[in-house]
């Protein structure tokens, strides 16, 4: 082999990945996300009333929902427990301190559709008391045919 290379000893790189794996990874993850997405949605099981109203547009920070449930307990999104029962000096406290932060935050009542109008009035009060502007009311889109 008078000025020729020998192939005999050197091997050809390979310069293509093996995307298989990461595609397995990928359809995974997919699969836990989507199951775990709807557990992750967290707060008070109430039954929401009914209405036909616009939907409010898109804020850039997140609400404050004060939440009613169907005894009367009042809730709150924002605190270390969102899932506890509070009283009412908690609550007016610590509204009047986010919005002492955030003079701008939208703030909502969730009331359970089972509970007296009493209750949702001593919500709101509440709310006004802490300082909030402007109270919004949650409900659910009606379904058609009927209730």
């Amino acid at each position: 082999m008078a000025g020729g290379v020998s192939r005999r000893g050197k091997r050809r790189l390979m310069g293509e990945i093996n995307v298989v794996p990461y595609i397995d990874v990928m359809l995974v993850l997919l699969i836990i996300f989507m199951v775990t997405a709807p557990l992750l949605t967290q707060g008070v099981k109430v039954e929401l009333p009914e209405a036909a109203t616009e939907n409010l547009p898109p804020e850039d920070s997140d609400p404050i929902v004060l939440t009613v449930n169907a005894e009367g307990e009042l809730f709150l999104n924002i605190g270390e427990d969102p899932e506890a029962p509070l009283d009412d000096e908690f609550i007016i406290a610590a509204v009047s301190k986010v919005l002492q932060n955030r003079p701008d935050a939208p703030v909502m009542v969730r009331g359970d559709r089972n509970v007296d109008y009493g209750s949702i009035m001593h919500a709101m009060s509440l709310l006004q008391q802490a300082g909030a502007p402007s109270i919004g009311m949650v409900s659910d889109p009606p379904k058609r045919g009927g209730r």
